[in-house]
């Protein structure tokens, strides 16, 4: 349920469809479709500062591990979201930034890498080259406003709404399948489909915590590449709400200065 991961993020099967599902063939939009993921948009948007440390555990075809350490920063307000991700460790990548900014629907990318020395903007056709040599790509990253998709309920009972989600703009992704908890609106599995109906990537948000209120966030979570047999694992170790973040964290001169002290 990760608005970047954050943000995302992002955050299970049922007869495939065509790529062009229903909901873009000039029939109307499903507005109660879009009522549900607006709602669990809503819920984990509501907390207007949050910082948090996290380990990330990236897995090959071969069974082979890489372990990273990454902090995170996020400030939520009416039409404006920014988050600033640093990586720790280990020390290869220590410094490495992505700022994330989406302000009235419009979304910019940028990313710091010290053996570069110079803040790079991430184009569209770089939205889908993975993060870090992890399984979530740029595009994994962003924010998911609901504005960028078009949205069909699929399915419904006690334990699950399923949603088709048909992005409106260019993506690495036909469609996407979010499951969601009708109780707490959070989400708990989403599936990722090519142009030829296949699922290629699969997101598992797990442990989540009531932090208060109807404010829900998973404690862990795992992002499926199918195709290639890999996997990143996604594992919080602390969190903190609404302690104030300074604005000049969510700037180029922030990510080329490092992780704030």
């Amino acid at each position: 349920m990760i608005r970047p991961f954050i943000f995302l993020l992002l955050i299970a099967i049922f007869p495939l469809l065509p790529a062009t599902s229903a909901s873009t063939q000039g029939n109307p939009p499903d507005e109660s479709a879009r009522s549900v993921f607006e709602e669990l948009d809503r819920r984990r948007s509501n907390a207007e500062f949050e910082t948090a440390a996290m380990t990330m555990t990236i897995h090959n075809a071969r069974g082979r591990t890489r372990t990273r350490e990454l902090r995170t920063w996020n400030i939520h307000r009416e039409n404006i979201t920014k988050q600033l991700v640093f990586f720790e460790a280990p020390a290869d990548v220590r410094d490495t930034g992505l700022l994330t900014v989406t302000e009235n629907g419009d979304e910019t990318q940028r990313v710091y890498l010290p053996a570069v020395g110079r803040v790079q903007t991430i184009g569209a056709s770089q939205r889908s080259d993975r993060f870090m040599g992890s399984d979530f790509t740029y595009e994994d990253l962003g924010q998911q406003n609901p504005d960028n998709f078009d949205f069909t309920e699929m399915d419904r009972d006690s334990e699950r709404i399923l949603l088709e989600a048909v992005p409106r703009r260019e993506s690495q992704y036909a469609r996407i399948h979010f499951h969601i908890d009708p109780q707490d609106y959070i989400l708990l599995k989403a599936e990722y489909f090519n142009n030829d109906g296949e699922i290629f990537k699969r997101l598992e948000p797990d442990e989540y915590q009531n932090v208060t209120g109807d404010l829900w966030r998973p404690y862990y979570m795992v992002m499926f590449d199918l195709e290639n047999g890999r996997k990143t694992e996604l594992r919080w170790k602390e969190r903190t709400f609404d302690e104030p973040i300074p604005d000049d964290f969510f700037t180029d001169r922030q990510l080329r200065r490092g992780i704030p002290r």
